[in-house]
């Protein structure tokens, strides 16, 4: 089952030392270039211009820890990644109790976590460790080792594109950055390369485009070389974010909240679950925010099961596979990517190709026989044509005839195979 595969593969690269750049997303990539390999490895070098942005340094570490005054180590980065601050500088020097505690970040409110911590942009350096322990430090002299390295290197990203009858895009982003923690942000990028596996099976009406990139920087790079060329050929986009957890559903409206993707997300969201969320541009913080920035304004929303920022384990060491994922919530979550592409890959605006009413009797659509009262599916097909003026999205249609999207989309299928409907847009 899918759900198995995409958990086996979050615990699989579980460890790997992700971050903006380094080693540990290239091991995931390869890693996910294993299960699809026409997944194509990217790479941008430290210090292109993106933007008002440019790419940072890459980052690796060999080792990372402190002694405590015992000679034992803690914050050990071998054995969780989330003890080192994201980007800390190489760093060799003895500390005092007071010193090493304003470098050691904790949570009081989440007393048993491990925080998840970064200085990106800052040349700076720091450990996380749970506040409980943190709390049971003792005095004495603490030795920082922290063996890393900041130099001119590689931005690397992924890639998936899928060719449909149409050179119009269905665009699909996540990202790869996040290290040991499941649900922000391994369900995402797991879900979505076995998702490009799902979809090479398809048929489909519209090419598909997939992006494996580090969360801000990624987004804003390959915009900087490409958003000309997505506004013309998005038609649909979705940001995949936190779709592991199995407690409710919700997303992010693109900034104008009145695209395709809006249409089709609101649609998909009321149709799987009586609850969920749905929350305003101003609720924004993921890619989303780079994708409908003023100027790109392409037609993205952030598609999520909890939303970031608001589950209790979030950005901690308590967002684990098998508590905070499940393998429950990764298979509804599976359904719902599936919806949602089934019906942005099916969006149209159809429109009759027969001037006054169709004979339907010629299409054998129509019975041969008079009767009072026509069949359903009858009365359906001559109720969609009538609304098939090239203005009414299948939404649109679907509401005026009172029934749900996924009766009409095989009608109308099969209408335009006929020749009798041809999409408008």
């Amino acid at each position: 089952m899918i759900e198995n595969k995409v958990f086996n593969l979050a615990k699989k690269i579980w460890s790997f030392d992700r971050s903006l750049t380094g080693n540990g997303v290239r091991e995931t990539l390869n890693e996910f270039k294993k299960i699809n390999p026409s997944l194509k490895i990217k790479k941008v070098r430290s210090g292109t211009k993106a933007f008002d942005w440019k790419i940072p340094q890459e980052w690796n570490v060999k080792k990372a820890y402190i002694l405590n005054p015992q000679k034992k180590k803690i914050c050990d980065f071998s054995k969780n990644n989330l003890h080192l601050v994201g980007y800390s500088i190489p760093k060799k020097q003895n500390f005092s109790l007071s010193e090493i505690k304003n470098k050691i970040y904790s949570l009081k409110e989440k007393p048993n976590a491990i925080p998840y911590h970064t200085s990106y942009y800052k040349k700076d350096w720091g450990f996380c460790m749970s506040h409980n322990q943190k709390k049971k430090l003792k005095k004495g002299t603490y030795k920082v080792i922290i063996d890393s390295t900041l130099k001119k290197g590689f931005m690397n990203f992924g890639e998936i594109f899928i060719k449909g009858n149409s050179k119009k895009e269905i665009f699909f982003s996540t990202y790869i950055c996040h290290p040991s923690m499941a649900n922000n942000e391994l369900s995402g990028p797991c879900s979505m390369i076995y998702f490009s596996e799902y979809l090479k099976k398809l048929k489909l009406n519209y090419s598909v485009r997939i992006l494996f990139i580090p969360e801000g920087i990624g987004s804003i790079y390959y915009l900087s070389k490409n958003y000309k060329k997505m506004k013309k050929n998005i038609r649909s986009g979705f940001n995949v974010s936190c779709i592991g957890d199995n407690r409710s559903y919700s997303f992010i409206t693109s900034r104008k909240n009145n695209t395709i993707t809006d249409k089709i997300t609101k649609y998909v969201y009321k149709d799987i679950s009586k609850k969920f969320r749905e929350y305003s541009w101003n609720d924004r913080g993921s890619d989303e925010k780079n994708y409908c920035a003023p100027g790109i304004d392409l037609p993205v929303c952030t598609i999520m099961r909890s939303k970031f920022g608001k589950y209790r384990e979030y950005h901690t060491s308590e967002d684990k596979l098998g508590t905070v994922v499940t393998k429950k919530g990764l298979k509804n979550s599976f359904e719902l990517l599936k919806k949602i592409h089934n019906l942005a890959d099916n969006y149209s605006y159809p429109k009759t190709s027969v001037l006054g009413e169709p004979f339907l009797t010629k299409y054998n659509l129509y019975p041969t026989l008079s009767s009072q009262k026509l069949p359903k599916k009858t009365m359906l097909i001559k109720n969609i044509i009538s609304y098939s003026d090239g203005e009414n999205s299948i939404l649109d249609i679907a509401d005026k005839c009172k029934v749900s999207v996924w009766n009409i989309i095989p009608l109308i299928k099969m209408l335009q195979k006929k020749g009798i409907l041809k999409n408008a847009q």
